[in-house]
């Protein structure tokens, strides 16, 4: 009996979303919803040029960067885990593919930047996954030591890429080559955590991770792929930041990690992970975008538009916390 009961209990646990606790999560949804139209209709008054075609695609292009690393990182959080250097990986990607590509040609530049994103990634999910070193710990130091080869390698100063433009600037079909990148990446990534198993067993690591272990779940495996995805999603936000410069500066992306982040929880992800999902996020990046959007239209200095994004991120934790402790009353 008591084998019975020791095997089923984390069976109920570790399931992936279920109906109810998709049903759950329209409210907060519903919520977001209501800021955004408010947010819309609040800026489209103050600005005749807001809702017109070309700047709505501006503000999808301005937060394809931040989607693109924002979908492998709701991944992580779901499971429990974060990476807080992507910023500084983007940008040491983007000067890897300068230095590389003035020198050996752009396609050799290309290959290189993603082989360097991917050994951030593998490093990181071996640091977190097989020597057991907490992802915080982990991906703060990763930060500073890539702002620090990033600066060695591009020698303090900006590294002129001139000529690749076909992911910052080109279009497919008029839309931006960077906007179409993100929503492949989206889609595939929605489709990953709705309908695999992989996606299923980063919900219940996220969730339990002692009880996924009992049910036979690779939670390691699980979270060190998601490293390795964020590596390269990291590196290809890199190429995109670097073709629409047509230059690499070693201070690029920096505070990225803190929109990705805010992006992700906005979304009703969870920071002690088992929850979560990709278009919430896309929804969080949405709302941070026409907040971003709108205050710039509305010629509002830069600086107070860090007050209101650093003031949004403490908004969104709060929110989490809160959405804690009545999920568990």
């Amino acid at each position: 009996m008591a084998d019975d009961v020791v095997t089923k209990a984390p069976e109920r646990r570790d399931a992936p979303p279920s109906e109810d606790r998709v049903g759950r999560s329209l409210p907060e949804f519903a919520a977001l919803l209501a800021v955004l139209v408010v947010l819309v209709i609040f800026f489209s008054l103050q600005s005749d040029y807001f809702l017109r075609s070309s700047n709505l695609l501006n503000i999808l292009t301005a937060i394809s960067v931040t989607g693109i690393i924002a979908v492998p990182g709701t991944m992580l959080l779901i499971s429990g885990q974060f990476d807080l250097s992507v910023g500084s990986g983007a940008a040491f990607c983007g000067v890897v593919l300068a230095t590389v590509g003035t020198d050996h040609g752009i396609t050799m530049g290309v290959l290189v930047a993603l082989l360097a994103g991917l050994i951030v990634g593998v490093v990181n999910g071996a640091l977190v996954s097989v020597v057991g070193v907490n992802a915080l710990i982990t991906t703060l130091g990763m930060l500073a030591v890539l702002r620090g080869f990033t600066q060695l390698l591009a020698g303090g100063q900006t590294a002129l890429f001139p000529g690749f433009t076909l992911l910052g600037t080109s279009r497919f079909l008029g839309v931006p080559v960077p906007v179409v990148i993100f929503a492949v990446i989206v889609v595939a990534g929605a489709l990953v955590m709705r309908y695999t198993v992989y996606g299923r067993s980063l919900y219940a690591t996220g969730a339990n991770p002692a009880a996924a272990r009992l049910v036979g779940i690779r939670g390691r495996w699980s979270v060190f792929t998601g490293f390795v995805l964020s590596g390269v999603a990291v590196a290809l936000a890199g190429l995109i930041l670097t073709s629409q410069l047509s230059a690499a500066s070693p201070v690029a992306a920096t505070g990225l990690e803190l929109s990705v982040i805010a992006a992700i929880v906005l979304g009703g992800a969870s920071l002690s992970g088992g929850r979560g999902t990709v278009m919430g996020t896309v929804l969080g990046l949405v709302l941070i975008g026409v907040l971003n959007n709108g205050l710039t239209l509305m010629n509002v200095s830069s600086f107070w538009q860090d007050v209101a994004r650093g003031s949004l991120l403490i908004l969104a934790v709060s929110f989490d916390q809160i959405r804690q402790r009545f999920s568990a009353s």
